[in-house]
């Protein structure tokens, strides 16, 4: 990130450890998520499947702005990253039933997880800033 990220107009100074680590977890939530969207159990697809597609949707929206901030103003970020948290809850929640049948369920489930508790950490990180 270049530091004129850090300081764009109508943004506050952002840690970007906090937004890289952020990133990283939309990136991997995203995989998994497409990962565990296709999985089959006894020839029968998953009915969670939906819910990772959109997660893995969401995830790729929230790290893609990131990396690219420019039309960005705190309250639309705010506002996406409340939706990817929205939208890993409700993946896992639909990926939790299946995890002890399925190590590919709790693996999107643990990234789902991940990917709320670093997407809060930004929403802290900003709220700080």
């Amino acid at each position: 990130m270049s530091k004129d990220m850090m300081s764009m107009e109508g943004m506050p100074e952002i840690d970007m450890a906090v937004m890289q680590a952020c990133m990283d977890a939309c990136a991997a939530c995203e995989q998994a998520c497409v990962v565990c969207s296709v999985q089959m159990m006894d020839g029968q697809m998953m009915d969670c499947a939906p819910a990772c597609m959109n997660c893995a949707d969401m995830c790729n929206t929230m790290m893609r702005a990131m990396m690219r901030m420019q039309g960005m103003t705190p309250a639309s970020l705010m506002s996406m990253l409340d939706a990817c948290i929205a939208m890993c809850q409700t993946c896992m929640d639909m990926c939790m039933p299946h995890a002890d049948m399925s190590a590919v369920c709790k693996m999107c489930a643990d990234s789902c997880r991940a990917c709320m508790d670093a997407c809060m950490a930004m929403k802290n990180a900003m709220s700080m800033a």
